[in-house]
């Protein structure tokens, strides 16, 4: 049984987007600072999804 991830990692901006893995980086340390968090906390799906304007369930089955 696979569980779904609950943060979103470069790797897998990369996989989403099909750009390199320093630009899932970097597009993570925007959403940080949007977001007021410190650099060592983590991106969640739903955050993530909300900044790019994309469907947290669409994205949860893709990731999955």
């Amino acid at each position: 049984m696979k569980t779904k991830g609950l943060y979103i990692f470069p790797k897998d901006k990369q996989c989403i987007t099909g750009k390199r893995e320093r630009y899932g980086r970097q597009v993570l340390a925007d959403i940080r600072v949007y977001l007021k968090k410190e650099p060592h906390q983590f991106v969640t799906v739903p955050e993530f999804s909300s900044y790019c304007g994309l469907n947290v369930e669409d994205l949860l089955d893709y990731l999955d």
